[in-house]
């Protein structure tokens, strides 16, 4: 083979090996009927800012192009029941709650996470630890391994092994969200030195009992100054849908939040520190 022909098709499998796919639906919590008309990515940006780039198949580029509902702009809770506080938000993903008290704020962000690894069949990276510190991996789940909770202990008993189903894997999901919550996964986050260093995927969390944590799903960039604005999401308590943020601080209710060094990130329920920034 030519060495200039050679090059060309090494040159093309190391950038179709560099781009996952989503072997699975990339979302898969929507009926075949479902169709997305609107998707984060459609939210208009600020004046003079761009979307900062990404490469498709990524983590940062599935959470752009999440789903956001179109018809309502309502936040529902886990029962049926409208949300008391409807100033929160800017718009509402559109994915599903479940039908327990325990999708909340932390899971949410557990949610995200593992639906991509999922979509991408990266099993054995979907993984996180109860409160105990036990590690709870999905992989393990598939070979029917399963939590027995007494108090704060916490054994491990195998039964029939289940295999790789959606149905499955949000049965694990759920049980995570049962045991888990802000403060183990606050302590299993890595600590983002410098908040002009944030990415699509980052959290701000404060563990706690309660504590809180949202997701950054969106930045922008200014087209001179290069000051980046992010979008936030979050579930909170009793469990609801995952909703965008506005900012509290914004006349016009925009969803864009500037980028500080310093100081505190205010949102309409909670309060962080921009050194509150964290990474999967």
């Amino acid at each position: 083979m030519p060495m200039k022909i050679k090059f060309v098709f090494l040159t093309l499998a190391f950038v179709l090996a560099e781009v996952p796919a989503y072997p699975q639906a990339p979302y898969a919590w929507l009926d075949v009927s479902d169709s997305i008309s609107f998707q984060v990515e459609d939210i208009p940006v600020l004046p003079e800012y761009s979307r900062t780039p990404v490469r498709e198949g990524t983590f940062a580029a599935w959470l752009r192009q999440l789903p956001v509902k179109t018809e309502n702009n309502t936040v529902f809770l886990y029962d049926g029941r409208v949300k008391p506080n409807q100033n929160a938000h800017y718009r509402v993903l559109k994915i599903d709650v479940g039908s327990r008290n325990l999708q909340q704020c932390a899971d949410a962000v557990m949610r995200l996470r593992a639906e991509y690894l999922f979509s991408i069949q990266r099993y054995d990276e979907i993984a996180f630890h109860f409160t105990s510190e036990d590690l709870a991996k999905y992989s393990d789940w598939i070979d029917g391994i399963r939590p027995r909770v007494k108090g704060n202990h916490v054994s491990w008993i195998e039964t029939d092994r289940t295999g790789v189903s959606y149905e499955s894997f949000r049965n694990y999901l759920q049980t995570v969200f049962i045991y888990a919550g802000s403060y183990s996964l606050s302590r299993e986050l890595n600590p983002v030195a410098r908040s002009s260093d944030i990415q699509i995927g980052d959290i701000f969390i404060q563990g706690g009992f309660p504590g809180h944590a949202v997701m950054v799903v969106d930045i922008i960039e200014h087209n001179q100054t290069l000051e980046k604005a992010i979008l936030l999401v979050q579930s909170y308590m009793p469990a609801q849908e995952i909703h965008i943020l506005r900012n509290p601080n914004n006349e016009k209710k925009s969803p864009w939040y500037p980028v500080r060094e310093q100081g505190f990130l205010e949102t309409p329920e909670w309060t962080f520190h921009w050194s509150n920034l964290k990474r999967f």
